[in-house]
């Protein structure tokens, strides 16, 4: 082996990455990106879960138990509610995480001193909200205005939607929508980067297509495959891991194509930033870690800070897992998750105009 013909190709590849300003950016950026999400952003002790209130017994006792859960700073009570249906009906649609129902006899349990003075409804869907539960339950809370029995449960914990609390059911429904974040964006990252490369580009140009036309004919097909997959995940989670169907299968299909052109098109944008099928995986790639690590599928995300919070609303993966987890876990409809559709409409929107605008029929 000769060493001055090695150096020398050595000196060109380094010559050539430092030509490669998206490569360049991609050394420093995964490591900052992966330092920055799982040493700051990932957070298991969690804060302000949301929580609303259904006090039957509209008593001070019951108001200054509200106020010593409230004052473990886990829990944040962000409403009340007038039965136990309208309780449950804003859990299933995910504005809140746990309920907390004071019973109208709370007095008499307390004097008593052998049953829990309350109970804690907590959606098993997401990932930790029970053991968080559970460890509110065991905390000592001193009533504040007298009463003050010694109980090793000061209120009850019930699982709702996963009562067996197996993770299969918290993790299979999500990965629908993170299987389809991966592939979806990686299909397209490539294809105008690809008809360029291959030369097709030239005969596109010469046809009577729109720019609109060739991103939604881009997109068409993979939308089928993204129905497919989901087809495909849906049936192995019920198969093999026995994860419930609770809601519309429709409902899910309809959440699901939203979400999978949403995707679409950040891959289309992608593709219309980078220059080489490389640069284009190097870009979907960055894309996907914040998405899968802040979208609530494997961490709780209010344990988030703000800051990554608000990156999380950014990306449509965070809007999907709560509609999939609505839907199948907590037998949410499509209307009820309504919130989350009109995010991902948005983002589907905005990403389809920066494809299209960015995109011009010319070989620069």
């Amino acid at each position: 082996m000769n060493i001055r013909r090695i150096l020398a190709i050595t000196a060109k590849e380094l010559r050539q990455l430092s030509r490669d300003r998206p490569t360049l950016g991609m050394i420093v950026g995964i490591p900052v990106i992966q330092m920055l999400m799982f040493g700051y952003a990932i957070n298991n002790d969690v804060r302000d879960l949301k929580g609303m209130v259904l006090d039957q017994a509209q008593s001070t006792q019951s108001r200054a138990l509200v106020a010593d859960l409230q004052e473990t700073q886990v829990l944040h009570v962000v409403g009340t509610a007038s039965s136990e249906d309208e309780l449950r009906a804003e859990m299933r649609r995910g504005a809140v995480s746990i309920g907390i129902v004071i019973p109208h006899d709370m007095e008499r349990r307390i004097i008593d001193g052998d049953r829990p003075v309350a109970q804690l409804l907590v959606d098993g869907s997401e990932p930790g909200v029970d053991g968080i539960a559970n460890g509110i339950a065991t905390i000592p809370i001193g009533l504040r205005t007298g009463y003050s029995v010694p109980r090793s449960r000061t209120v009850e914990v019930r699982i709702e939607n996963n009562p067996e609390r197996r993770t299969a059911v918290q993790v299979v429904p999500a990965l629908i929508g993170v299987i389809l974040n991966m592939t979806m964006v990686i299909f397209t990252a490539g294809a105008i980067v690809r008809e360029r490369e291959r030369g097709n580009l030239e005969l596109l140009i010469t046809t009577p297509l729109t720019s609109g036309e060739l991103m939604v004919g881009k997109l068409l097909p993979y939308i089928a495959i993204g129905f497919v997959q989901t087809t495909l995940i849906t049936i192995i989670g019920w198969a093999l891991f026995n994860v419930p169907i609770n809601g519309s299968l429709v409902d899910l299909y309809a959440g699901a194509g939203l979400f999978i052109a949403s995707t679409l098109t950040l891959g289309l944008v992608i593709s219309t930033l980078a220059r080489t099928q490389f640069q284009a995986f190097q870009l979907a790639f960055m894309t996907m870690l914040p998405s899968i690590l802040l979208s609530g599928f494997a961490f709780p995300y209010e344990g988030m800070p703000k800051v990554a919070q608000g990156i999380a609303q950014l990306l449509p993966l965070t809007h999907f897992v709560e509609i999939v987890r609505g839907i199948v876990l907590r037998g949410a409809s499509i209307g009820e998750l309504n919130v989350y559709l009109l995010k991902l409409s948005v983002f589907f929107a905005v990403m389809l105009a920066i494809a299209m605008g960015r995109f011009r029929k010319r070989l620069d």
